[in-house]
């Protein structure tokens, strides 16, 4: 107001109308310039919200198509720690409202993914526990079985037909074991302390070519009874995968070499070898570091260093395989520290001829029999009646009856929980 009361101001000066004229055109021509300004400056602003508006829409369509399907997969394939957001399109709206709302967004699908996995996890554990507990319960029924007809017949016809049926029946046990092993399950079964290479030969036994494993040495020490299972169930993986990976013809050689800090089992093949990529998936497989999940298995599963991995780690032994095997193929070796080995039990005292001393030493309650059962002796100063009936001797196989009988009762009494026992 005070700018035009200034130009008719001008107005009224005697100096013409001309005069006055010039300064309307002046006072419109102001007013026209600042209007445009403000006209540019509302442009501006438009243009600015119009480019708010164009990133925010860029980081959502980012946010859908790359960072939530990148976390995902991360999640899924069980590589959250090695996962790395890509981040928003646009850092400067990383503290607006827009870049906090999407970090919230990818927080929660992180937590509601994982609790989606640890459910899936625990259910598919728990379905694959129930699988193994029954094939274990009818392996187990089926070997009894097999034992109790070698038992009450051992001729040849016979020994052919079962040997192998056990045969498969300790191959299937211990891929149950195995498969038991990836979801906690303890191995199942409480040994003695064993030598080391029976161990040993307990693994090759419960392969499939087992004619073609050769060992070679004798050590003299003695696996620890709590171990024995879990060092069986390992070299046995190992022969398994050295047989399978090379030529049926080949032999697959064993041997043992005792250090300072324990014995090492070292098994050679003349396979195909590994690659290596192979050889470092191989390592971090068996060093048992990381978890294993049912649910983040490759697709076909591969179970054996898995499982041998978990054994070590929980056992305390220790596997590796490398590419130095003389044959071109792969050595394997698992070794045992000194925690895990136990000296061999002193010597028995009695004579070799300990068992007839004790059958006819006057001072034995109950001499032993050829067949295995007790023998009573009469009284001292008791007589045997003229005319009495002369007592039956047992039959000739009654003492192996009786100990198959006893080895029926002491397997029933296996724990078949997997809840690990201790000595």
């Amino acid at each position: 107001m005070s700018t035009l009361i200034h130009d008719i101001a001008l107005m009224a000066v005697p100096s013409g109308v001309a005069l006055g004229a010039g300064a309307v055109a002046v006072h419109y021509r102001r007013r026209a310039i600042e209007r445009l300004a403000a006209v540019r400056q509302l442009e501006s602003r438009v243009c600015d919200g119009e480019q708010r508006v164009e990133a925010r829409d860029e980081e959502a369509r980012h946010l859908a198509e790359h960072r939530l399907p990148a976390l995902i997969t991360a999640l899924s394939c069980g590589d959250a720690d090695g996962y790395r957001d890509v981040g928003l399109l646009h850092p400067s709206l990383a503290a607006s409202p827009t870049g906090v709302a999407h970090q919230a967004v990818l927080d929660q699908v992180s937590v509601l993914v994982h609790e989606a996995s640890e459910r899936a996890e625990g259910a598919a554990s728990a379905a694959v526990q129930a699988v193994v507990r029954s094939l274990q319960a009818l392996i187990n029924e089926q070997q009894v079985a097999v034992t109790a007809l070698q038992d009450l017949r051992s001729d040849e016809d016979t020994l052919a037909i079962t040997i192998p049926i056990d045969h498969a029946s300790s191959q299937l046990a211990r891929r149950a074991q195995i498969v038991g092993i990836l979801t906690g399950m303890w191995p199942g079964r409480q040994r003695a302390d064993t030598p080391l290479q029976e161990t040993v030969r307990g693994g090759v036994s419960r392969i499939r070519d087992y004619l073609r494993v050769e060992i070679s040495g004798e050590p003299t020490s003695y696996v620890a009874g709590r171990v024995v299972e879990p060092v069986v169930l390992a070299a046995a993986e190992l022969l398994d995968n050295a047989a399978r990976h090379s030529e049926p013809g080949t032999k697959v050689y064993v041997w043992f070499l005792e250090a300072h800090n324990g014995i090492s089992i070292i098994i050679e093949d003349a396979g195909i070898g590994l690659s290596p990529e192979e050889r470092e998936r191989a390592a971090r497989l068996l060093s048992g570091q990381d978890p294993v999940r049912i649910t983040e298995l490759r697709n076909p599963p591969r179970f054996g260093f898995l499982a041998i991995g978990q054994l070590a780690a929980r056992y305390g032994f220790h596997v590796s395989v490398e590419q130095q095997s003389v044959h071109g193929g792969v050595r394997a070796v698992l070794h045992l520290p000194r925690a895990l080995l136990v000296a061999p039990p002193p010597p028995a005292s009695p004579s070799a001829n300990g068992s007839q001393e004790a059958a006819t030493s006057p001072d034995h309650p109950y001499p032993v029999a050829e067949d295995g059962l007790p023998m009573r002796r009469p009284k001292r100063g008791a007589r045997v009646q003229p005319g009495a009936p002369a007592t039956s001797s047992p039959p000739p196989d009654a003492g192996r009856h009786l100990a198959a009988f006893i080895r029926g009762n002491d397997s029933a009494r296996i724990p078949s929980t997997d809840q690990e026992q201790t000595p």
